[in-house]
C-alpha cells in the first residue's frame, strides 16, 4: 500500500504545526484518574518514505524498513513526544503530552512493522499517587531508560525530570523528582527539556543522565545540554544551525549520540533532521556537533517527529524508530517510522 502526502494536507499541516508549537497542549480538562486500560490502535503500513520516488529504499546512512500511521479511537491516544524500545524490538514505552504512558507490541513481518498489538494507557503518577497533570506538570516530551528498570521523564512545561521504578510497578509507579543543575529552572518554558538518554553501563560515563532543551540557548545561539550525575556532570552545548531544535535523542549501541531534530517555516514546512555524534565528545564545556543522516522535508512520509529509539534486531543490526506527535489535531498523523543504521 502507498501512503502519500497530497500538497493542500502539506499547506494545512504547515497551519497546524504552527499554531501546535507554541501552544498549551489541550490540558485544560478533568485529568484522567483511571488505571491502565487496553486500547485499540489501527495500524497503516508506510510502504515507501520518499513520497517522491516509492522505490527508494536507502537515505544516505540509513534504509527504510517500513512505517505505520497509527489511529485510535481512544480519546486520549496521540501526542507521543517520548519512546523507547525494548531489547526485543518488540515492546515499547511511550510518553504523551498529556501526561499519559503508552505501552504496547509492535508486529512485524518479515522484518517490517506491520501492526501495534496489546496497547495500553495510563495517566501518569506523581510521588503523591495522584495524576501528575494534577500537579500541572504538563509538556512530559521526553523518556529515558538506564536499562535497571528505571525511567526518566523529562516534564517541559515545569523543567523537572521524574524517576519512575517501571520494573517494579509499571504504569503505578511513582514519579518521584530529581535534584536538577539550577540552569534547568531558566529553560524556556514551551522549549525546556525534550531530550533524555542515561549512558549504558557498557560505555564511558556509565549512570550519566543526558538532557537536552529543545531550544534553550547558551551565550552562542546554541541548544543547552546537561550531564547529570555520572563520573563528569556538567554542562554543555549542540551546535545549532539551519534553524533545527532537539526533539529526542538515544545513545545508540556504537557509541553514538543521536539527535533528532526538528525545524518549521511557514514556506517549506515541517523539516526532520537526524544527526549524530561520537558519545566521547559529550562533556562538559564542550560544543558538540555531528554529521547529518538525514534531512527530510515535506516530500517524505513525515510529520512532527518528536520520538527517537533505538535497538538490536536479531541479526544484529542497529534499528532506529521515529514516531510523531500529532498535538491531537485532526490535521496531523501519529507516524512510526524505522530505518536500519546501515554505515556506521
Amino acid at each position: 500500500m502507498r501512503c502519500t502526502v497530497p500538497p493542500i494536507r502539506n499547506a494545512i499541516m504547515t497551519i497546524a504545526i504552527a499554531c501546535s508549537l507554541g501552544a498549551v497542549p489541550a490540558l485544560a480538562q478533568k485529568p484522567a484518574v483511571d488505571g491502565p486500560l487496553r486500547i485499540v490502535i489501527t495500524a497503516r503500513p508506510i510502504e515507501s518514505f520518499d513520497a517522491r520516488d516509492v522505490t527508494r529504499r536507502r537515505f544516505g546512512a540509513l534504509e527504510f524498513r517500513g512505517g505505520l500511521e497509527l489511529t485510535s479511537t481512544y480519546r486520549d491516544f496521540g501526542g507521543i513526544s517520548g519512546l523507547r524500545i525494548m531489547p526485543d524490538g518488540e515492546r515499547f514505552v511511550g510518553a504523551s503530552d498529556r501526561a499519559r504512558w503508552l505501552r504496547g507490541r509492535i508486529v512485524y513481518k518479515e522484518g517490517r512493522p506491520v501492526g501495534i498489538a496489546d496497547a495500553e494507557m495510563a495517566p501518569m503518577l506523581g510521588p503523591d499517587g495522584k495524576p501528575l497533570t494534577e500537579r500541572k506538570w504538563y509538556d512530559t516530551e521526553s523518556i529515558a531508560d538506564d536499562g535497571a528498570g528505571n525511567l526518566y521523564v523529562g516534564i517541559e512545561r515545569v523543567n523537572r525530570i521524574v524517576k519512575y521504578d517501571y520494573a517494579r510497578h509499571g504504569f503505578m509507579a511513582r514519579g518521584q523528582p530529581i535534584a536538577l543543575p539550577p540552569d534547568i529552572a531558566t529553560l524556556p518554558k514551551n522549549q525546556g527539556l525534550e531530550c533524555l538518554a542515561v549512558i549504558p553501563k557498557s560505555m564511558t560515563g556509565a549512570g550519566t543522565l543526558i538532557a537536552i532543551s529543545e531550544r534553550g540557548l547558551d551565550a552562542g545561539g546554541n541548544i543547552k545540554g546537561y550531564l547529570i550525575g555520572g563520573p563528569s556532570p556538567g554542562a554543555f552545548s549542540v551546535r545549532r544551525f539551519d534553524d533545527f531544535d532537539v526533539t529526542d535523542c538515544i545513545v545508540a549501541p556504537n557509541g553514538d549520540l543521536m539527535l533528532l531534530e526538528r525545524k518549521f517555516s511557514w514556506t517549506a514546512g515541517v523539516g526532520m533532521r537526524l544527526r549524530r555524534t561520537a558519545l566521547s565528545g559529550v562533556t562538559p564545556n564542550a560544543v558538540v556537533d555531528g554529521k547529518v543522516l538525514i534531512d527530510a522535508d515535506m516530500g517524505f512520509q513525515i510529520d512532527n517527529m518528536e520520538g527517537l529509539a533505538v535497538h538490536r534486531d536479531k541479526s544484529g543490526d542497529i534499528v532506529l524508530t521515529m514516531i510523531s506527535d500529532d498535538n491531537f489535531s485532526m490535521l496531523q498523523r501519529t507516524l512510526l517510522l524505522q530505518f536500519t543504521l546501515v554505515a556506521e
